[in-house]
């Protein structure tokens, strides 16, 4: 398969990409050139809750622990913590030669300033019931306590954490780990606002540092010298906005980028390539329904609508091995049970419409399914869209949008159905479960479920894993066979390309990519 010269002159004119500036890279052993498939929306990591931002994020900026090879919670700015014996007091005891990049040492008072600013209600964090555990944090973010010194997260002194939980958390060190929770600088931000991210005012702690953003085309990271756990071995990380996964493929053959996500109809040439390689993730994606919206309002549409899908057309669209389910908590983690879930019956589908008042999905409102932009979920949106119609008898409407847009649109009113994927922030099912918690900020259903929000409570203080299993299969009975605000579909798989002269790159389930022991072979061709 061989990709046209067109199409490469097509991506640097879309993207901006001089060929001298790619050139430039290509000279350096140094340069690790990556493609990223938006513009981050953000890279307050109070704020950011994509995944484009939080790669970038990570690999500017570590917190008090971070996460191994097997994605266990290990000693990272904190070099160690205790745990009191009733399991709701932590205290964290930070590195002392751990510094910001201008120089500054970095504090346990810039964590207290950071895990308060993701509660203010102010800040409008979409993150910020991941903290909820912590004493008073629900309830300074929700407004009904105005003072932050009642929130339980305290700095003893420049160099110790205290933080003080509503109950015990099994997890509680991998939140540590997540980008929401990473130190911030006080000074900075209220100097300069909303500007504080651009790259000529961004102070960081992690391996680089950000040089450069010259945004809908690059960003550019540079090795931290003052790094604590040492220099990186790159000089140069160069993000190029690459919106289109066959441009992104062109530019991989053309040698100007290092790593690529491999479009689906390039997966069957590209399987047998030596630098193929592929991962299962601990990623969901589903629709969601606005359950506020007609006919959505009514659970028997929404079960109509998940049981007229065939989801295992998925794997066959895609070419990447995607995992077809109709479960939530995905395959490799506590809690997986693939037979949960309503499985495709068109008959029993089309009876539910009728008992709506829909027969063969008359008098239905006009139905909008909306997504961002993307190979991937226009195929699979285009796919469901005919299913739905040769099932129901439903003409479904697909509207797909810019990154940004889209999630803009997702804050302020949520369509009728949209689509959305989660990957995991730390690899516990709580943090698959609690997202449609009737609190969560992430939620864009609109649904809250009491004995829901009870059950993944519960299991969130459970030690014994199967009793955490049992708790589990029940809410997500509710999830995806009840209630139904969503529709799970697949989980995902990584198919990516990376040249063999890059060393030290290591894949995970949770998509981590740390870079910061990343190194090119200096014979690179």
């Amino acid at each position: 398969m061989k990709w046209s010269l067109f199409i490469l002159v097509t991506a640097l004119i879309v993207t901006g990409c001089s060929s001298n500036a790619l050139e430039a890279g290509r000279t350096r052993p140094s340069v690790f050139r990556m493609n990223l498939s938006t513009e981050p929306p953000t890279l307050d990591w109070s704020l950011a809750t994509d995944g484009v931002s939080i790669t970038v994020i990570e690999n500017l900026m570590e917190g008090l622990t971070q996460f191994d090879d097997q994605l266990r919670p290990q000693p990272a700015i904190a070099k160690r913590w205790t745990v009191s014996p009733d399991g709701k007091t932590y205290t964290f005891y930070l590195k002392d030669d751990v510094s910001w990049t201008d120089g500054k040492p970095v504090t346990a008072h810039d964590f207290e300033y950071a895990w308060k600013r993701l509660l203010d209600p102010k800040t409008a964090a979409e993150y910020a019931y991941f903290l909820y555990d912590v004493q008073n944090a629900y309830e300074f973010n929700s407004g009904k306590i105005k003072d932050p010194d009642a929130v339980g997260v305290k700095a003893l002194d420049s160099l110790t954490l205290e933080v003080h939980l509503k109950k015990p958390i099994v997890f509680f060190p991998s939140i540590t780990a997540f980008t929401g929770t990473y130190p911030q600088r006080k000074d900075l931000i209220e100097r300069y606002g909303d500007h504080w991210t651009e790259a000529k005012y961004l102070v960081t702690n992690g391996p680089f540092r950000l040089t450069g953003w010259r945004h809908e085309y690059k960003l550019t990271l540079a090795a931290n010298p003052g790094y604590y756990a040492g220099r990186p071995l790159l000089d140069l990380v160069e993000m190029f906005v690459v919106n289109d996964r066959t441009t992104a493929l062109t530019l991989y053959e053309t040698g100007d980028l290092d790593l690529v996500n491999l479009p689906p109809e390039a997966i069957p040439y590209y399987r047998k390539a030596s630098d193929y390689t592929q991962a299962l993730l601990l990623r969901g994606n589903y629709y969601g329904f606005n359950v506020t919206k007609k006919p959505f309002d009514d659970a028997r549409v929404r079960r109509a609508f998940s049981m007229a899908i065939d989801r295992t057309e998925f794997p066959r669209v895609l070419q990447g091995g995607e995992i077809p389910t109709s479960s939530w908590i995905p395959k490799g983690m506590l809690g997986y049970n693939a037979e949960i879930g309503l499985k495709f019956d068109p008959s029993a589908a089309r009876q539910l419409l009728t008992e709506a008042g829909y027969p063969d999905g008359k008098n239905l409102p006009s139905i909008s399914l909306v997504y961002n932009t993307d190979l991937v979920n226009s195929l699979i949106a285009q796919n469901i869209q005919a299913q739905w119609k040769r099932n129901l008898n439903v003409q479904a409407n697909l509207d797909n949008e810019e990154w940004k847009v889209f999630l803009k649109r997702l804050k302020t009113d949520p369509p009728q159905i949209f689509r959305l994927s989660w990957g995991a922030d730390y690899p516990d099912p709580d943090n698959f479960m609690v997202l449609f918690t009737t609190d969560s900020g992430n939620n864009r259903t609109h649904w809250g479920n009491g004995r829901y929000d009870e059950l993944i409570a519960k299991a969130a203080a459970e030690t014994q894993p199967e009793r955490r299993r049992s708790m589990y299969d029940e809410a997500q009975r509710i999830l995806t066979q009840q209630d139904v605000p969503i529709m799970p579909l697949f989980i995902a798989v990584q198919n990516l390309l990376v040249k063999p002269y890059v060393q030290g790159l290591k894949l995970n389930e949770m998509e981590l990519l740390y870079l910061k022991q990343v190194q090119l072979e200096s014979n690179r061709s």
